[in-house]
């Protein structure tokens, strides 16, 4: 199969198995959204989850979240990992948010990514979940998945990105990048993934890929 064929291939059954796709971080609109993202960094989203809700019921603006100090904002976000950067980053981005967006978070690419804690990855999905517009956040499941499909030379995250947008119509990013990360929690583990249950794999998967199946 071309990489074009694997790519329909792909879309079809993805939109089979998961013909809905939920954000799977809760959040009440883009702020909130930003806050759960920037928290998932190397934290899983179940985890955020347990946490956002005491975060949230304090500050769910950046109004409030200012009145916090850094390191109350840091005794709530422990569990996550990374907390005396992430506490600092969620300050510092919500006082920004104040002095230069009227407490808006902005609705670009460029302005997203000069938040502090704020890179290219929770910018995509800022960009595509909270407003729309079209965009292919790249996290590990997708750029190990679209390596193991010959999708991708997988050498980095952003040739990753490069490659599916190149690969999949512009609409359906949006709903792929998360379609993608719940067929690799689910279906195509990192380790020691089976065969009967990554069916993707099994048809269009790289000669390594296959052999890494049980």
């Amino acid at each position: 199969m071309t990489k074009k064929e694997k790519a329909a291939f792909v879309l079809t059954e993805l939109e089979k198995i998961y013909p809905e796709t939920p954000i799977p971080l809760d959040h009440s609109d883009a702020y909130t959204l930003l806050i759960a993202v920037l928290l998932s960094a190397q934290c899983t989203d179940e985890r955020v989850n347990k946490i956002t809700p005491l975060l949230f019921s304090k500050a769910s603006n950046p109004q409030d979240m200012i009145q916090l100090s850094i390191e109350e904002i840091q005794a709530i976000i422990r569990p996550c990992g990374l907390s005396p950067k992430k506490a600092f980053a969620i300050w510092t981005l919500s006082n920004i948010l104040l002095d230069k967006y009227q407490g808006q978070v902005p609705e670009s690419f460029e302005a997203l990514e000069e938040l502090p804690g704020v890179g290219h990855k929770t910018a995509s999905v800022v960009m595509s979940q909270a407003f729309g517009h079209p965009a292919f956040p790249v996290d590990t499941h997708i750029h190990r998945l679209l390596t193991r499909w010959g999708l991708t030379s997988g050498k980095n995250v952003e040739q990753t990105e490069k490659d599916a947008k190149a690969l999949f119509p512009k609409a359906t990013w949006n709903k792929l990048h998360l379609q993608i990360i719940f067929y690799g929690r689910s279906h195509s583990p990192a380790r020691s993934p089976k065969k009967e249950i990554d069916y993707i794999t099994v048809h269009i998967g790289t000669k390594q890929a296959l052999a890494e199946l049980k």
